[in-house]
């Protein structure tokens, strides 16, 4: 299938720090590169250090300087996200980018993280939550710095049970699972957003999604459920109908680098459905607008987390 190019001119970066999760693979690398290329220095958290090395030369590939290095993390546990908080903090440089892409999705059953949380919740919400709390000092010490955090489509499909966030009590489904831990993301950017006003500080809090991206994540949850034929399936469906991964970092390259943000913003394709296209600003459902719930869900998170936003 010929596909039309897709593509927008970010900024130059020089003299700013860029931290990446997720950046090892997929959409993740994808802006870890452009970036890089924009002459900002990034920084790359992984859990995986070889994976972690593989996706530095492939980098230095397309960008062959750049200023690229790699940090420990696994979001899963709230100790590794202290600890990079305070190697971070510690290394005393301020940090003018944060972009919250790492995830999981549709685990083959319901697994925990190291801390008890249902393992998507507490990976693709709550990981998030705690280092860019962490990481608020030095991200205040940059001149308008920018929080990003990748949610999805299937937000939508999301409800958030503040009383079994971690479905302890109640019949566990992978989808509506996923779909709250992505809803979080967006309620954590709202409140985010609201906060950094309130309190005078230029910090710029913004979402945004890939659409339907052909990235590893989908069919890596049907292989490691054992199902690898739908893996395969997936695959060839991803072929067929999906942008490519780099088409899908678009949304999130245009939220952490475009003059014209605005804070609490989201980002998505511009196509049906949102599913691919140009990046442009998209809506969010009901749900994710919900003032009450966002300030229910940041108090709940700080409560399971024990990290306190301070803006100083």
């Amino acid at each position: 299938m010929t596909r039309k190019t897709i593509n927008i001119t970010i900024p130059t970066l020089s003299g700013k720090r860029a931290v990446v999760t997720g950046a090892s693979d997929g959409m993740g690398l994808g802006i870890a590169t452009r970036l890089a290329a924009a002459d900002a220095e990034v920084i790359m958290p992984v859990r995986n250090p070889r994976k972690g090395e593989a996706a530095i030369a492939t980098i230095r590939r397309t960008v062959p300087d750049a200023n690229i290095s790699l940090r420990s993390l696994d979001l899963s546990s709230l100790e590794s996200v202290a600890a990079l908080g305070d190697t971070l903090r510690d290394e005393g440089h301020p940090i003018h980018l944060l972009i919250n892409n790492a995830g999981v999705m549709r685990p083959p059953n319901r697994q925990t993280t190291t801390d008890g949380f249902e393992l998507q919740f507490g990976t693709n919400h709550l990981g998030h939550y705690g280092l860019t709390g962490l990481l608020l000092p030095v991200l205040l010490r940059a001149e308008r710095p920018r929080v990003v955090t990748v949610s999805s489509n299937l937000h939508r499909m999301g409800r958030i049970d503040m009383s079994d966030p971690n479905w302890d009590h109640r019949r566990y489904f992978k989808w509506p699972a996923y779909g709250q831990s992505k809803l979080a993301n967006l309620l954590f950017t709202r409140e985010l957003a609201r906060r950094a006003h309130d309190a005078g500080s230029s910090l710029v809090a913004v979402a945004a999604h890939p659409g339907n991206s052909a990235t590893h994540l989908l069919p890596a949850s049907a292989d490691a459920s054992g199902n690898h034929l739908v893996g395969q399936v997936m695959n060839w469906g991803n072929g067929l109908i999906a942008q490519s991964a780099s088409a899908g970092a678009l949304p999130q390259l245009y939220a952490a680098t475009m003059p014209d943000v605005l804070p609490g913003e989201y980002f998505g394709p511009d196509g049906l459905f949102q599913l691919r296209g140009h990046p442009t600003r998209v809506g969010s459902s009901a749900a994710a607008r919900d003032d009450d719930a966002a300030r229910q869900l940041w108090q709940l998170s700080e409560e399971l987390t024990g990290v306190a936003y301070v803006f100083d």
